[in-house]
């Protein structure tokens, strides 16, 4: 499904119409995000069901995204680098929707997300963090027990009926048991949730699993951070299968292979000058990689 079909971005000529009319501004050593690409000699970005940019650190893969994000108003939690030029450029960006209800639009934006790195790293934090207070309430929980086991005088005795202060222990003791027993199954449940067995690249995928649901527009900023190239292989099926059968769509910075090569994709190279829709194996960072493994195919070859 594609959602978004097109995107406009200042041109050279109109961001020195915007500097002729702002010459004041002189006194700035940066415009950003204004100046990064116009030497990119490119306008307007079409889209597919799954767009990648590929580029080098600094080509603006990132910028871009960040560009589509805030000018679509779709949610984010990861902070970035917004400057006061942003809100002057931004009125000159235009996105082209191929859907044009605004019910629909809506029912877009409240399922659709900018996932970043940051985004995968403080989760694995987070879960880390959990994980730590989890066991740590567990080590309380055995140790109260362990007394427990250790003390029959804190177990519930039969009860003297004619006893104030035998009704007075058995009550005292039963609401400690009961706070045990409560403690005990809350412990119990919640086990369940320990994700400490996960590795952070399971733990990662499984963040984008969670986060990425049918019917969607998701902007994914180097998803392949903290993937092992087997959940890199994972995610980018995932990615795929989404798009191809739960009308999803990807707009994706990335520099693995893995997610270039996704089939149908649309890949930017945002290095070259125009910066153009180029085969996955044309990119030249793929090309190094390309040549890299094949000057190690002997070592490959060799049997083990």
């Amino acid at each position: 499904m594609i959602y978004l079909d097109a995107f406009h971005i200042p041109s050279a000529d109109e961001e020195h119409r915007f500097f002729m009319q702002y010459c004041g501004l002189n006194c700035y050593s940066s415009f950003y995000p204004f100046q990064v690409f116009p030497a990119k000699e490119i306008s307007r970005f079409t889209f597919s069901e799954v767009t990648i940019f590929a580029g080098g650190n600094g080509s603006g893969k990132s910028t871009l995204l960040n560009i589509i994000t805030e000018k679509l108003g779709i949610a984010r939690t990861a902070l970035f680098n917004k400057t006061d030029f942003h809100s002057l450029y931004m009125p000159l960006c235009n996105a082209y929707m191929a859907i044009f209800d605004k019910t629909d639009i809506r029912d877009l934006m409240s399922v659709s997300k900018f996932i970043t790195s940051d985004d995968v790293f403080s989760h694995l934090l987070e879960v880390r963090k959990r994980n730590d207070n989890l066991d740590f309430k567990r080590s309380i929980w055995v140790e109260n027990r362990r007394n427990y086991m250790m003390n029959p005088d804190q177990r519930p005795r039969e009860i003297d009926m004619d006893d104030p202060k035998s009704i007075r222990r058995y009550r005292e003791s039963s609401e400690q048991m009961n706070i045990r027993r409560t403690f005990s199954q809350t412990l119990i449940k919640n086990i369940g949730t320990n994700e400490r067995t996960f590795s952070n690249g399971e733990t990662a995928i499984k963040y984008f699993a969670d986060n990425i649901q049918p019917g969607g527009l998701y902007i994914l900023d180097e998803p392949e951070n903290s993937l092992s190239s087997e959940y890199q292989i994972d995610l980018a099926s995932f990615i795929e299968s989404m798009a191809r059968f739960h009308n999803c769509q990807f707009i994706i910075s990335s520099h693995s292979p893995f997610f270039l090569s996704i089939r149908g994709a649309m890949v930017y190279d945002l290095d070259s000058v125009p910066a153009t829709v180029k085969k996955w194996t044309d990119i030249p960072n793929m090309r190094l990689l390309h040549d890299f493994f094949a000057r190690r195919d002997a070592e490959f070859s060799k049997a083990p």
